[in-house]
């Protein structure tokens, strides 16, 4: 749906058009227009509505401010921008004109929470208490009430780091696949033996896609160490600056462990021709990094507190991890790190199992970086820095407002899309390969009783080469008859194991 020239922003595009607001661009924009009905219109990179004239506020900021709160939902970076412009009296005297409005007291402790700083005016009287998110259009916390505003705090972190994650058709569908009750149904059907093998398949399974999303081969000892650091991740150790400085210790050359966060700043870029350098993302700047952190613990144990939907969690957990990009070296594994521990403690993964996220992450890189990019495309277009001759970047102003309240809805929608395809693929998957080998195995058996290792080997080269055993490796075998290899191989054949062209 095209945007008229006579339509007039409304809401949060009204406040950062009238006060000039360097925020990110919001997801959500609205416009009233000569049409009759309300109109929505689901865009790839924002979502336009557009809404009769009968809906226009006064061109107040305050009256933009309620109608945002009250039809658009929360896009706290752009409130704080516009607490920062607006002048505290005119703040003021909306909050005296209507002390029990819940969008005057939404906004009024939104104020104080983000700019640490209180309106003078005196506590609301008596009210019913209402939540500072719409729970219809968030997903919310426990919450804590604050008596003086008569509001239920139910944000998902604090003002240092707190993301939104709003409600969507997407996420509701997918939310009632209940997939969490399909991996434990999985689970259940398979004897505990199978399940053991499974789990050392899929352990090592994560770990390689995990190093070959950084374009790293690791050596043995680095796979081994971040297999015991996945095997780790339903532990019920608190989540501190210690643990995540241990985990980071076990996953990168010795030679890059880190006994804090990074000290320097760094990005994400690509080297062209001509030593030129573009820069595909820029983390926050060092100064800033620790409290970030800050906010992003505090966000966690919130989270964890609450009875928010587990891949939720993870998306805004894990995907926040690697936007603020702490370390120096091995942020990408800990996000993925972060997801699993976080789905583990959350419930959704048995304990013993892991979800190999990052294989299907990697079968689709494409759709990994687009959901990298709904954050990074936008932060990139409003970021001024300078990359000098010795790959130096400098950011020029201050930038960490940024990366405290970014919008994680897509993260969690990609999350739980790439969550359904590793139980359905990879686990099942796994699963239905190995009861397929042990029956295999059985019936080899009743041919010729080979010992283990030399059945394995037969079964290996003859799946290498779709069935059947090359003239070259006939040899290896010289003990079988060609009637008992004929056999076996049909055995293998039939059994299912054998990948289709």
């Amino acid at each position: 749906m095209a945007v008229d020239s006579r339509d007039q922003p409304v809401g949060y595009a009204a406040l950062i058009k009238e006060l000039g607001l360097d925020v990110l661009p919001p997801r959500r924009a609205s416009f009233v227009s000569r049409r009759s009905v309300i109109r929505f219109e689901a865009g790839s990179d924002r979502d336009t509505t557009h809404y009769p004239v009968g809906y226009a506020p006064d061109p107040t900021p305050t009256a933009q401010l309620e109608f945002a709160l009250k039809y658009e939902g929360l896009e706290l970076e752009v409130l704080r921008a516009a607490f920062e412009a607006l002048d505290p009296g005119e703040l003021a005297a909306w909050i005296r004109a209507t002390p029990t409005g819940k969008y005057t007291r939404r906004a009024w402790y939104l104020y104080e929470w983000s700019m640490g700083r209180t309106i003078d005016v005196p506590d609301a009287p008596n009210a019913m208490y209402v939540s500072v998110s719409d729970p219809e259009k968030h997903y919310t916390s426990e919450g804590v009430t604050s008596p003086r505003h008569r509001v239920r705090d139910d944000l998902l972190g604090t003002p240092e780091f707190c993301p939104v994650v709003r409600r969507t058709p997407l996420l509701d569908a997918l939310s009632q696949k209940r997939l969490e009750e399909r991996v434990a149904a999985v689970v259940a059907s398979h004897a505990p033996e199978v399940l053991r093998r499974a789990a050392n398949y899929l352990y090592l399974k994560e770990t390689k896609s995990s190093f070959e999303i950084e374009r790293e081969t690791p050596g043995r000892q680095r796979t081994l160490r971040f297999v015991e650091l996945l095997r780790t991740a339903d532990a019920r150790e608190p989540l501190t600056h210690d643990a995540l400085v241990r985990a980071q210790n076990a996953i990168v050359d010795p030679r890059f462990a880190e006994s804090g966060y990074r000290t320097d700043q760094n990005y994400v870029g690509q080297s062209l021709t001509g030593y030129r350098e573009v820069v595909h993302y820029v983390s926050p700047k060092p100064e800033d990094v620790a409290a970030l952190m800050r906010g992003w613990f505090a966000c966690a144990e919130r989270l964890f507190a609450s009875r928010v939907d587990p891949v939720v969690q993870a998306a805004v957990l894990g995907f926040g991890f690697v936007y603020i990009h702490p370390f120096d070296d091995g942020n990408g594994r800990l996000h993925r790190y972060l997801v699993h521990r976080v789905l583990s403690n959350g419930g959704f993964t048995p304990p013993g199992l892991v979800l190999p996220v990052s294989a299907v992450m990697l079968a689709d890189p494409r759709g990994y970086d687009a959901c990298l990019e709904t954050f990074s495309v936008p932060l990139m277009h409003s970021l001024r820095y300078e990359l000098d001759a010795r790959g130096v970047l400098t950011v020029q102003r201050d930038s960490a407002r940024y990366y405290r309240h970014w919008d994680a809805t897509r993260a969690a929608e990609y999350l739980y899309s790439v969550l359904e395809r590793t139980i359905e693929e990879d686990l099942v998957g796994e699963l239905d390969f190995l009861r397929r080998f042990d029956k295999a195995w059985r019936e080899l058996r009743e041919i010729v009783d080979l010992p283990d290792r030399r059945l394995e080997l037969f079964i290996r080269l003859c799946l290498s080469n779709r069935g059947r055993l090359s003239a070259r490796k006939r040899e290896q075998f010289a003990e079988l008859t060609e009637a008992e290899v004929e056999e076996l191989e049909q055995v293998l054949l039939a059994s299912g194991l054998v990948a289709e062209e």
